[in-house]
């Protein structure tokens, strides 16, 4: 395995490093084989050679790698266009145009190889020189001579090239719908800044990019935000480099439009493989999402790989550098391997891909927000919040930058703000970061940093709508309202403010928020129609005003939206008990435990409904035997057998049943008062002479004993009811996302299902109603045990 890997490694060789190997198989190429078209098969021949052995670690790199194939096999189709007797073969043509069109499916830049046939048909096929040219235009216009045959189908076959073009560009402009994409300052912040700022510094980023390409050694993952500081000056010494850039350039595009010689021609194909794929990505005529990417410069790097390999074989062929060409050569191939090997680990993880960045990069805070993220993920806390502060060190936020919230709550010292990702063209990704002083129990530190964020951006409801969350992880649920109610001011549609504060609102057990929260509830499902815990709160509302029907109609619109819905399916069982229809919670209760079999209130439930609505005793025996297996400690479970054993007259079991419940809970009044009254049964009638057996006061008993029990389950099961709202809450608080991606932005995702948890506050007239049964239940039990002395 260890040798798998170590060749799959050795076989991933960097671009750059097999791109400078093209250079000694390029050394011995000769004027004939410009002549015969054959260099520029042998040229694509090597570049799919590379492709087989390209790093391919850099997955994003995937769609520049096809388009590079496209693009040099359409060149080299066209490369066949011409005929042995100079005609037009157009098969080649037609397989040309198509090889685009797949090419700029794969990326935009594949449409650049027209260009660079257009050239290689001027330049090379044709042996024209930019003199030869202007001179005959000069002659056709004087009316000298007209154009030669040779210039007409030359003419036609560059039309063809050029209306396939301009098709493919209105193809791809109706894609977009006339629309560039839209990037911020952190992917560019050249594109947004002011003249002369914006063209200084997109033109000092062509020699940065030709540095990338002679000597590769620094390479990083992500070149946006302050990786390469803005040139706001002309007196900025980097403009030296720019200078230099077109100085070199201009020369080598001299020596290839004035001369006709065979290196002029090698030049013009070196130059036109360069320059015209990179065009796109330059920002010079249209911004892009990134200040530099190594990606973009796979097709460029071949043409920079033949004009090496050029320049080292006209060094080479002089004596007195012949050695030194070599060695130089030598030490270029050595140290890019090398530097190859060692590349391949920094994509071990990202982790190691973020912290190999920072050593070339440490003005990137996007960066710095990724190693945090790499930490956070492997539970280091500590570190990953230096991280994330030194993200707001080395970019400090200020009004102009609050476009992009993620950013924004990093930046500004925020820690897990509540945003998820932000996945935009941009390939901004800032991943969440708002629980992280909370899972270091430091919510005053997160408190803090959202003051301070709300200092710079008062009107951003996003952040009001994080700290309301704060507010409640820290128990202080009405400043969370009031901050609730501060986002919806400025966004009422805000979806996750929505929510949480209806939510909020409905655990408070208040009335008097139960109108308002129903509205917002209501607000929210309109807004997200397909999200079952809406319709489930609804639902808990509607329990919570008595409002049967209406919480039954919520209730299965969650259910059918969410199939299997834990906390909808038992509530609504739960209604369907309270309201003297448990004959009808019963096929709820088995769709719920089809879903949830360990659901152990459910199981309760249902064993309650069997023993005392439909005196199903085995049934109900089963569902108190299957808890008891799963969690022995029960004591709810194991009363509630030892009931059913007094409802099928086995005395004796029930006895020593109430004994080991009494045993497990031993402060349990109506556990002791129940084994009391069973023993005074059998001693009864051992008294009497009669055989244990059941009796009327048996009967009497288990009524009272049903009637107790059902009392006891309905409040429990009110409780248990209740909760699902609070388990609802804590899904929800750390919940979806925030505002940037539409419910990235307000809350997009899946919430996880729910505890059968709700508030344990009542109201004041449900304690009354509880109290009442509890009396009533005892007046019944203190009537048994007279009866039972009498006997």
């Amino acid at each position: 395995m260890i040798t798998f890997k170590l060749t799959f490694l050795l076989s991933k060789v960097y671009f750059t490093v097999v791109l400078h190997l093209i250079n000694f198989y390029l050394f011995n190429f000769d004027v004939y084989c410009w002549k015969n078209n054959k260099i520029t098969q042998i040229l694509v021949l090597k570049s799919v050679e590379i492709f087989r052995y390209v790093q391919v670690t850099g997955v994003v790199g995937r769609a520049e790698l096809l388009s590079s194939i496209f693009l040099l096999a359409a060149f080299l189709a066209y490369t066949k266009s011409k005929g042995a007797d100079h005609s037009i073969v157009w098969t080649p043509i037609i397989s040309t145009v198509l090889l685009v069109a797949v090419a700029t499916l794969c990326k935009e830049q594949g449409i650049t190889v027209i260009g660079i046939c257009c050239i290689y048909e001027v330049f090379v096929a044709q042996g024209f020189t930019l003199p030869m040219l202007i001179d005959t235009l000069l002659q056709v216009l004087r009316g000298k001579d007209g154009f030669p045959y040779a210039i007409l189908q030359t003419l036609l076959k560059l039309i063809v090239l050029i209306i396939s073009t301009l098709l493919l560009v209105i193809v791809r402009v109706q894609v977009i719908q006339s629309q560039l994409p839209v990037f911020t300052r952190f992917d560019n912040p050249a594109a947004v800044s002011s003249t002369p700022t914006r063209q200084l510094t997109f033109n000092y980023l062509l020699p940065v990019n030709t540095w990338l390409l002679l000597n590769p050694s620094e390479l990083c993952c992500d070149w946006t935000m302050g990786t390469i500081p803005l040139v706001e000056s002309l007196l900025d010494p980097r403009n030296l480099a720019t200078v230099v850039f077109y100085a070199m350039l201009s020369l080598l595009a001299y020596h290839s439009l004035w001369y006709g010689h065979s290196s002029s021609k090698i030049v013009m194909m070196a130059l036109s493989l360069i320059v015209l794929p990179f065009i796109p990505a330059s920002n010079l005529f249209f911004p892009v999402g990134f200040v530099v990417a190594e990606r973009v410069l796979y097709v460029p790097s071949m043409g920079f790989c033949v004009l090496v390999a050029h320049g080292f074989k006209l060094l080479s062929q002089r004596g007195g550098l012949k050695k030194t060409s070599w060695l130089l050569m030598g030490v270029l191939l050595t140290t890019h391997a090398v530097k190859t090997f060692n590349r391949n680990w920094d994509w071990e993880s990202e982790y190691t891909l973020f912290t190999s960045a920072l050593k070339v990069n440490r003005n990137n805070a996007k960066l710095w927000n990724n190693v945090g993220h790499a930490l956070e993920n492997q539970n280091s806390y500590e570190r990953a919040l230096r991280y994330f502060l030194q993200a707001t060190r080395v970019q400090p936020v200020n009004e102009a930058s609050l476009n992009l919230c993620g950013l924004y709550m990093d930046l500004c010292g925020v820690i897990k703000a509540n945003v998820l990702m932000i996945n935009d063209k941009s390939g901004n990704d800032f991943a969440p970061h708002w629980e992280l002083l909370l899972k270091m129990n430091k919510p005053s530190e997160a408190k803090d940093a959202y003051i301070r964020a709300l200092e710079l951006d008062h009107t951003n409801a996003d952040l009001w709508y994080n700290l309301a969350i704060v507010n409640i992880e820290m128990k202080d649920p009405s400043e969370a309202l009031r901050n609730f109610n501060r986002a919806l001011d400025l966004n009422p549609r805000h979806k996750l403010a929505l929510f949480n504060s209806a939510l909020l609102m409905q655990e408070s057990g208040e009335a008097k928020f139960r109108p308002e929260a129903n509205r917002r509830f209501l607000t929210y499902v309109k807004e997200e129609p397909d999200d079952a815990n809406g319709y489930f709160n609804l639902g808990m509302l509607a329990m919570d005003a008595n409002k049967n029907e209406e919480a039954e109609r919520w209730m299965r619109e969650a259910i059918q939206l969410q199939p299997g819905f834990r906390s909808a399916l038992f509530n609504l069982a739960l209604l369907y008990s309270q309201s003297q229809r448990e004959l009808d919670a019963l096929p709820v209760l088995e769709e719920l435990l089809q879903y949830h079999p360990e659901h152990v209130k459910g199981l309760i439930l249902k064993g309650d409904i069997l023993m005392n609505h439909r005196k199903d005793t085995r049934g109900a025996k089963a569902c108190f035997e299957r808890i008891l297996n799963m969690d022995p400690s029960n004591v709810q479970a194991k009363h509630n057998l030892c009931v059913v054993y007094f409802e099928e007259r086995e005395l004796q079991r029930a006895e020593r049943c109430l004994v080991e419940t009494l045993a497990m809970a031993p402060h349990e009044e109506y556990i002791r008062r129940h084994l009391a009254i069973v023993r005074n049964k059998m001693a009864a009638m051992s008294a009497a002479g009669q055989p244990i057996a059941p009796t009327e006061d048996g009967s009497k008993l288990d009524k009272q004993q049903e009637q107790q029990q059902q009392d006891k389950e309905e409040e429990e099961a009110r409780g248990v009811a209740s909760g699902a709202v609070d388990g609802a809450r804590k899904e929800k608080n750390l919940r979806k996302s925030s505002p940037k991606e539409s419910i990235s932005s307000q809350g997009h995702g899946k919430s996880k299902k729910l505890d059968d948890k709700r508030t344990k506050s009542k109201s004041t007239k449900e304690i009354k109603d509880i109290e009442k049964k509890r009396a009533a239940a005892l007046k019944r039990l203190e009537e048994i045990e007279r009866i039972l002395s009498s006997d």
